[in-house]
């Protein structure tokens, strides 16, 4: 596993902090931001001095019942070729649902969703992985999501979710401690049982990030310090595995660079500490097998008594054994009798799920009422926010309007496609309901909308577009 080192989220906030950083040996971008013809100055200046950047994925979906689309695989394998990156990284989340599988409206979640831990859900994963790393130049890392929700009915605890896939697919991960306190707030999970299930030698690197809890619910936020009991959790990490690279992640709510500083010394210092306790681990371990070592040289000379027979026996009791699971297959679980039936369940049970979270239908049997409508506004709250960084005209024309007018508008118009899209379907809703009421914001509202809505954008020079409009009257003689 390459060692990458200590690393922050590059973000084009803090680009320039960034850069003037000591101590940083790489930085993660959301390739979904980094257009692989264009990229930032800063990032080529990195790659430049030999930082190592990473492209970090969130709308692949490899949790959702669909197969993963081409086009968008081949976007993230462009984005790795472009940065140069050892590997890419994406989540263990469904993000769509919906469709032709299901026979129903497509939905956007607009936000990672925790897929069920079920055998048909890590048999759809498994495929969807094998599917990506096949597409994708460089080797494919996963991240543990931060959750609000549990499924009812789940079969396997995120451990045990996690090392199976990892078993089945040879995929590696990217542990994130945040998320890993969020469910534990949230859902009750232990993270140090979930440590202990993991297979630490599947490991990439970790995330480490801040949150801030509210009514009893912790938000996993990238925009706070990170707490106490994440760099716990980290250090525990760090006593049972030297992780290849930790990363600070802040998403928004930028601090000064020092503050930032700060939080990487922190975590700095929780490596430190759960090297020590490893490496007093390690001692003891050999400590014990010293005081062991006369009894097994007793036992080896006892056993070679024993004569070829018992040790051929013993030989013959191992290759059974092997072979009994090597008929199990290369998934490590007997393979279900149809692929396509646990794709089309749980297909049936994500959009259902997604539809009572962003289309405001009954909320499933056996999910958390209250729970689901924390998330419901979570999400809702989520997409007024990226609206407004895709489109910040939209608050600017419309003031303080703008995100009580939003937050009512997603209670009857789900995302059915882009962020973009959904920034120009909110516009034109609220003009066709008279909105906003001030006749100017109006009208600026309606040029804005006018000039980027049709098949290419409206030119802001008057001249420009009253010469489109003439070679369009003409051609239409």
């Amino acid at each position: 596993m390459e060692r990458l080192g200590t690393g922050i989220g590059w973000r084009p906030e803090i680009a320039d902090a960034v850069e003037r950083m000591p101590g940083i040996d790489w930085v993660e971008a959301v390739a979904e931001n980094v257009c692989p013809g264009h990229l930032p100055e800063s990032l080529r200046r990195l790659r430049e001095r030999g930082i190592t950047v990473v492209p970090h994925g969130v709308s692949l979906g490899l949790g959702g019942a669909d197969r993963p689309d081409e086009g968008r695989l081949a976007a993230l394998a462009e984005r790795v070729e472009a940065l140069g990156s050892p590997l890419v990284t994406e989540h263990i989340a469904f993000v769509r649902a919906g469709g032709a599988l299901t026979a129903s409206p497509r939905l956007e979640a607009g936000h990672l969703l925790p897929v069920p831990r079920t055998r048909d859900a890590l048999d759809v994963l498994c495929e969807n992985v094998r599917i990506a790393q096949e597409a994708l130049p460089v080797p494919l890392a996963l991240e543990n999501i931060a959750a609000l929700i549990s499924w009812p009915g789940e079969e396997m605890t995120e451990g045990q979710f996690l090392y199976e896939l990892a078993d089945r697919t040879g995929v590696r991960l990217l542990i994130d401690v945040a998320n890993l306190h969020t469910n534990h707030v949230n859902r009750g999970e232990d993270p140090a049982k979930a440590l202990a299930e993991l297979p630490l030698e599947a490991i990439a690197y970790v995330h480490v990030a801040g949150g801030f809890e509210r009514d009893g619910v912790w938000h996993d936020s990238h925009a706070h310090p990170v707490p106490e009991p994440v760099l716990d959790i980290l250090t525990d990490l760090a006593s049972r595995v030297s992780p290849p690279g930790v990363l600070l992640e802040r998403d928004e709510n930028f601090p000064e660079p020092a503050e930032l500083e700060g939080e990487l010394a922190a975590i700095r210092r929780a490596l430190e500490a759960g090297a020590v306790e490893r490496v007093k681990t390690e001692l003891r371990s050999a400590g014990r097998a010293a005081v062991r070592g006369e009894t097994d040289l007793r036992s080896a000379g006892r056993a070679a008594v024993l004569g070829e027979t018992g040790l051929t026996g013993a030989a013959r009791e191992g290759d059974e054994t092997g072979a009994a699971g090597a008929t199990r297959g290369a998934s490590g679980l007997p393979h279900h009798e149809d692929a396509g039936a646990a794709r089309q369940r749980l297909g049936l049970a994500q959009a259902a799920l997604l539809s009572a979270l962003v289309a405001g239908t009954p909320v499933p049997e056996g999910f958390d009422r209250v729970r689901v409508g924390v998330q419901a506004r979570a999400l809702a709250a989520k997409r007024a926010d990226v609206v407004a960084k895709v489109a910040p005209e939209l608050p600017e024309i419309l003031g303080e309007d703008y995100r009580p007018a939003f937050l009512v508008y997603a209670q009857t118009h789900p995302m059915t496609g882009g962020y973009r899209r959904d920034a120009l379907t909110f516009a034109e809703h609220l003009l066709h309901t008279g909105r906003p009421r001030d006749a100017r914001a109006r009208r600026t509202l309606r040029q804005w909308w006018q000039e980027r809505s049709g098949p290419t954008p409206r030119s802001r020079r008057p001249t420009h577009r009253l010469a489109h409009a003439t070679r369009r009257a003409l051609l239409r003689r």
